[in-house]
């Protein structure tokens, strides 16, 4: 199974990410590292990416997740994935790839992004974040109020009743829910 963590910058996505990853024993992948330094560069210096920046960046994820399948590896992203078209792209609809929506206020968020350091995205692109979000209709929905902790046990049990979870559930060492 692929689980792709998505939500708008500051959501918790790479830290529920990895920790879901090493509750899984299985491997990891930010979004972030699929950017280019054009990318990069422009979402420094507070301007949002479009459709046409984005497109090479879906692509390589895309073929990122591609690969895990084919080699039957569980594996976790971290993507914003704000728009249904990006996660059409990214998805399939035989449910081995489960988007996971991590769902959260601007109040919460921003101040998470005011505490955040050593990153490339400037918090003054959060407002175009959610201006692009098109809510999913077809994911597992966690409020991020919670812990990480609390959130990846939550995550779990929920992964685990989604088809081809039983995979998952043994990897984390839990009962399959009914």
């Amino acid at each position: 199974m692929i689980v792709v963590v998505m939500g708008v910058s500051g959501s918790g996505k790479s830290t529920i990410g990895r920790q879901l990853a090493d509750r899984l024993g299985c491997g990891f992948s930010d979004a972030d590292q699929f950017h280019s330094p054009a990318n990069i560069e422009k979402m420094k210096h507070g301007h949002a990416l479009n459709d046409d920046d984005r497109k090479p960046w879906l692509a390589a994820i895309r073929d990122a997740i591609v690969a895990r399948r084919a080699a039957g590896q569980h594996h976790v992203f971290a993507c914003s994935a704000l728009r249904e078209r990006y996660r059409e792209v990214l998805g399939d609809h035989d449910g081995d790839v489960v988007f996971v929506y991590l769902k959260g206020g601007a109040e919460v968020i921003g101040e998470r992004l005011a505490s955040r350091t050593g990153h490339f995205f400037d918090p003054v692109l959060l407002q175009s974040q959610f201006e692009t979000l098109e809510e999913p209709r077809d994911a597992l929905v966690i409020d991020i109020r919670e812990s990480p902790e609390h959130i990846v046990a939550t995550l779990l049990h929920k992964l685990s009743a989604c088809p081809g979870g039983a995979g998952i559930a043994a990897a984390a060492g839990i009962s399959p829910s009914p």
